[in-house]
């Protein structure tokens, strides 16, 4: 029996990967609210000023190397423990956006099951935002 090479190994990691997505997108169905072409609707009016908040799921590295103009972050790994303090009326209308896979599916279907009734997932998000020319912040180093 042939052992696989490294290049091997790595695409058959990425298609388990990306069969895995398929298949957890397929599964969550209608559980969470997802918005095709959130990018498109506001790229010329914020989010914010409609009345909703725009959070950033990604890591704190990929935030602050740029986000979404007005965009709160909380980072996948921490929102289900933050949210609260940030958002406590659970009706609150907020708007998450991952690199552009699929972390804030996973955020939204949480923050549903914990009461949370106004939760949205940007699909394709920071990916996409910036690909249509959204408004967007870099921090100044110091």
């Amino acid at each position: 029996m042939r052992s696989l090479t490294h290049g091997e190994l790595i695409r058959g990691n990425r298609n388990f990967r990306n069969l895995f997505a398929e298949q957890f997108i397929s599964e969550l169905g209608n559980r969470f609210n997802s918005i095709a072409g959130l990018v498109r609707v506001v790229s010329d009016a914020s989010p914010t000023a409609a009345g909703a908040t725009l959070i950033d799921v990604r890591e704190n590295i990929e935030f602050e190397a740029g986000h979404a103009a007005g965009a709160k972050h909380m980072g996948r790994g921490i929102i289900e423990r933050d949210i609260v303090q940030s958002f406590p009326e659970k009706e609150a209308e907020i708007v998450l956006y991952p690199g552009g896979g699929y972390r804030s599916a996973l955020a939204v279907d949480n923050l549903q099951k914990m009461g949370y009734t106004n939760g949205w997932s940007m699909d394709d998000g920071w990916a996409a935002w910036k690909e249509a020319g959204a408004p967007t912040e870099v921090p100044i180093p110091y």
